[in-house]
């Protein structure tokens, strides 16, 4: 018969002070695992981790459940035992003390704050990154999330049920149906991101600057504004202010230029204001004609 290995310590729960107040949560938790009926193996306390923990809390590797062990067999909060000769592979199942469960009781009823909830979401991290990504795969990791949590929203079902029944399970039931609620809001909240990430790729293709300015009516065929158009860029304005370089019908010409028609108004304007004229220029007599110079040689 496999015997049962104890180590000795020095500091009690009750004492305070010592070793236990710097125990990390993890160490409570796997010693909280210890507290059900049974011994345990670091592997089954690893499946059992994985089973309700990690749903709420975390599941702890491996490695750390066993150094988590071995710290508190050394404070005497837990004991092992190796299994005998009639085993067909040697194993090591611990199991937890009074001292162990005293200690346990003082931390999970201790009134101090049990502090707030530490929230690390990976893809939340990915989405605050998302102009660094393409939209088609960020999508694609949201939708991924989900089916995810879907899939962990049946286990956690699955756990339940197994629970469900057993009076050493009722508050590890209650902790798992908060779970189960948690889960079903994750999923909810995924699928509400994932289509505000849908809608916000909708709204950047419709706000493609290449297809036109707000309130400028595009021609497909020249890729040029229509009416619309700013008279600057050379299309006539008959609103433009004479001021502005249009010429004036009811400038003065200068005197001696030709008198420019006005051109007709339309029926509904008032007649032009009558120009005015400038009398004839007088008419000089003809020059008398040039008297044949003496020294001219005659015509022969």
């Amino acid at each position: 018969m496999a015997a049962r290995r104890t180590t000795s310590h020095s500091t009690s729960p009750q004492q305070g002070g010592g070793a236990a107040d710097e125990l990390p949560p993890t160490a409570w938790a796997v010693l909280g695992l210890l507290s059900f009926p049974g011994e345990r193996t670091g592997y089954e306390l690893k499946k059992w981790a994985d089973a309700s923990l990690r749903f709420f809390y975390w599941s702890p590797a491996i490695s750390q459940i066993y150094a988590e062990l071995r710290r508190l067999e050394a404070l005497g909060y837990a004991t092992s035992r190796r299994s005998g000769p009639e085993e067909p592979r040697a194993k090591r199942s611990y199991a937890i003390t009074e001292e162990g469960r005293a200690a346990l009781a003082a931390w999970a009823g201790g009134g101090r704050d049990a502090g707030p909830p530490v929230l690390k979401h990976p893809l939340l991290l990915r989405v605050w990154l998302g102009h660094l990504t393409a939209p088609d795969h960020l999508r694609a990791l949201v939708a991924e999330h989900i089916a995810q949590t879907e899939r962990e929203l049946a286990e956690v079902r699955e756990a339940l049920a197994l629970a469900t029944g057993s009076e050493a399970w009722s508050h590890p039931q209650v902790a798992l149906r908060w779970s189960e609620r948690r889960l079903v809001a994750e999923v909810e909240l995924a699928e509400a991101m994932l289509g505000d990430l849908v809608g916000r790729g909708a709204a950047g293709a419709s706000a493609d600057p290449a297809q036109g300015a707000p309130g400028t009516s595009m021609d497909p065929a020249q890729g040029a504004p229509h009416a619309s158009a700013d008279p600057a860029q050379g299309a006539p304005d008959a609103s433009a202010d004479p001021a502005q370089g249009a010429p004036d019908a009811s400038a003065d010409p200068a005197p001696g230029a030709p008198e420019r028609a006005p051109d007709p108004a339309p029926a509904a304007l008032a007649p032009p204001v009558p120009r005015q004229t400038h009398p004839p220029r007088k008419e000089q007599p003809p020059h008398p004609p040039r008297q044949p110079s003496e020294d001219a040689p005659t015509p022969g």
